[in-house]
């Protein structure tokens, strides 16, 4: 045995990350509830013709956006 095995602590785990693992024993589907909440908001697919006439309606910003005409 190695003098450094000797004295390894056990590695360090925060509360935070200890909460979360007994969360998700607590609550085996979470991660399924996790993954379908995400396709609603970030896996749907994009409709390109809706994005063209969103971005040709965009109107440029000022550099200095709180500057009165004049």
């Amino acid at each position: 045995m190695s003098l450094l095995h000797f004295f390894r602590r056990p590695d360090y785990r925060s509360d935070t990350t200890q909460f979360i693992d007994q969360l998700k024993i607590d609550r085996p589907h979470l991660d399924a509830s996790q993954k379908e909440a995400r396709a609603l908001l970030w896996d749907a697919s994009v409709d390109r013709h809706v994005l063209k006439e969103f971005n040709a309606g965009r109107v440029d910003q000022k550099p200095y956006v709180y500057q009165t005409k004049g």
